[in-house]
């Protein structure tokens, strides 16, 4: 894959964190062909030029000169509205992220190698002997009520994730290796020892153990206004008006009005640190996949946060945009429910005897599917099939030497046959190895056109090699709906297809570790524990021995299989002619930041 570098990396949005993110398997999570079926099954759409990622610049181009002020259109590519828990704390669906990342942002900036820097809104110093960072917030940088961020500010952060009666879900391994954050968590002592605030802008952490991870996106980096939160009891915030209703942060721009669920406008910060935006505002909308095509050509939205790849083809020549792209921090995966979740322990509990827990049967099912053709046929080539669970957005840690199962129904049948799965009374469908019905239940995300076509190919590729797969309830599940009954381990769920955004930290503790709450298969095994730890140990500052560790992490779980990657994703984004200075994920070493942002004239330009 094509990596451009413009020297410097400044990221503008700062969505990828310590853990990584939950996204929506939104509507391009969509469907391809059965083999052998006619390409005209797909739609009156489908066309059969293949893309590239390497067809695409990152950075929009600049035409014309920037007007004073003006307000940007975002769209929010989403058939659901967003849930608006407006709180890096808090939130845990992409939605929500893509919502705060116009108001708050982290106080770290990192580099094109996903190492920070000391060019953010705090600089830090690191004394590995130590095991200590020091940070410092630089002076001007406020709240958008005028209050300065505080080290207490931070501190406080993490004394609200840390707090027994936090109801969030970032609290895990990069948190308990805080000196005294485990006795703080269960209760024994009133503060973390390991956070000391210096002075009003100072703050240091001393850690129990000192990884590679805390170098590489590993610090939670998002201060919370203690002024506001205070008197407020830990198990209501999420829920409180300050965070669903009124929330401030540091960013660029302030929130000025909600519409629940549907829509925030935001005006410019004109306090805000690196400089007066140049934007008077921005709205933000939720916007159909259906129609986003349309909201794009009329100008009703000037740019969106994400297009659908299977609409590309049809879309490519649109008079009044530039598409830019880039390799996604993402993949799209089929999951199979292992276990529970215990929230007391803070930990999975794997179940032995889950539906899904011989792991022939999952690979059986992993060769019973086309990913290839799913990525060539539906998203032209914008998707491609994945082999691991490290994306090839870390080219120095994704392992594409590791032989992962292909689409191959005859080794799909050989395995299932030598596992004991049989066809007992001979109606073309398998029975479980005690010969009794098996039905195994599908969570699949509702979405745009293809979102259907994709859910259906999977169930009719499983029935070809004599698994009978039904949609959970029947139908497709809403995105909250969807992620509240995954995260709830709904006992009707055998497996689920869904994605995950990575974060910059390529450790994948956050996704698959046994204190994981986002480890949604509930699998855990001993070297699954020990090669995790590894990953983040002392060796592990040695570049090569942490990719050497990673690479057989992801041959672990290719032999494993608690999920399977189906595509990995080309991020392809729309850019109205008149906006300037504008870049994916505003990375790469562009120097761009969001309070850039400017357009050339007052209304967005229309398609002609």
């Amino acid at each position: 894959m094509r990596k451009k570098h413009y020297g410097k990396l400044l990221f503008l949005l700062m969505l990828a964190f310590l853990f990584f993110v939950l996204a929506a398997c939104s509507d391009e999570d969509a469907g391809a062909e059965v083999e052998g079926k006619d390409d005209a099954e797909k739609g009156e759409s489908a066309q059969d030029e293949v893309f590239s990622i390497d067809d695409f610049e990152q950075i929009k181009t600049n035409q014309g000169e920037a007007i004073e002020g003006g307000t940007l259109n975002f769209g929010l590519v989403s058939d659901t509205a967003f849930e608006g828990t407006l709180n890096f704390n808090f939130y845990s669906g992409n939605p929500d992220a893509q919502v705060i990342s116009w108001f708050d942002e982290s106080l770290l900036d990192v580099d094109e190698n996903y190492a920070y820097t000391n060019d953010g809104a705090a600089t830090l110093d690191v004394d590995r002997e130590a095991k200590t960072i020091t940070f410092k917030i630089r002076d001007n940088v406020n709240w958008h009520d005028g209050e300065p961020v505080t080290a207490e500010d931070w501190q406080f952060a993490y004394e609200v994730i840390g707090h027994p009666d936090y109801d969030g879900i970032r609290y895990g391994s990069d948190f308990t290796i805080i000196k005294g954050m485990e006795a703080y968590h269960n209760g024994k002592a009133d503060t973390i020892s390991g956070i000391e605030v210096i002075d009003e802008k100072t703050m240091k952490i001393t850690y129990d153990t000192f990884t590679p991870s805390l170098l590489s996106s590993g610090i939670w980096s998002y201060a919370m206004p203690k002024h506001i939160f205070k008197d407020i009891p830990v198990a209501d915030m999420s829920s409180s008006p300050e965070v669903r209703e009124h929330p401030i942060g540091m960013g660029p721009f302030k929130v000025d009005s909600i519409v629940p669920g549907e829509s925030v406008t935001f005006v410019k910060n004109e306090d805000y640190w690196r400089g007066e935006p140049n934007l008077d505002g921005v709205t933000l909308k939720v916007i159909n996949p259906n129609v986003v095509v349309q909201a794009l050509e009329n100008g009703e939205v000037d740019l969106v946060d994400s297009f659908p790849t299977d609409q590309y083809p049809e879309n490519a020549d649109m008079s009044n945009v530039e598409f830019v792209g880039d390799v996604d921090l993402a993949y799209t995966y089929i999951g199979f429910k292992l276990g529970k979740w215990d929230a007391d322990a803070g930990e999975v509990v794997p179940d032995p005897d889950a539906k899904m827990a011989d792991v022939d049967l999952r690979r059986a099912m992993w060769h019973a599917v086309d990913n290839d053709a799913v990525g060539k046929k539906f998203y032209n080539g914008l998707r491609w099939n994945a082999s691991t669970l490290i994306p090839p957005s870390h080219p120095d840690y994704h392992d594409d030497s590791i032989e992962a199962p292909t689409y191959d129904p005859d080794k799909a049948n050989q395995l299932l046959d030598d596992a004991g799965y049989e066809d007992v009374n001979g109606d073309g469908i398998r029975e479980d190895k005690d010969g009794n019905e098996l039905v195994i239940n599908f969570a699949s995300m509702s979405g745009g056109d293809t979102a259907e076509p994709l859910a259906q190919y999977y169930i009719q590729a499983w029935e070809a090699v004599g698994l009978k797969v039904e949609l959970l309830d029947g139908r497709l599940q809403e995105f909250n709906t969807f992620y509240d009954r995954v995260e709830a381990d709904d006992p009707e769920i055998d497996i689920y297809q869904g994605a995950w955004s990575v974060g910059y930290d390529v450790n994948p503790a956050g996704l698959y570790g046994r204190d994981a709450a986002f480890n949604y298969t509930r699998y855990a095994s001993e070297e699954n524990d020990a090669l995790l730890q590894e990953g983040v140990s002392e060796k592990a500052f040695d570049e090569a021995y942490r990719q050497d560790v990673y690479s057989k992490w992801q041959e672990l779980m290719v032999e494993e299989i608690p999920v399977f990657p189906t595509v990995y994703r080309a991020v392809i984004i729309p850019v109205n002619n008149r906006v300037q200075n504008y870049a994916v994920d505003f990375k790469e070493g562009v120097g761009i930041y969001r309070y850039q942002l400017a357009v050339t004239q007052e209304e967005a330009v229309t398609a002609e």
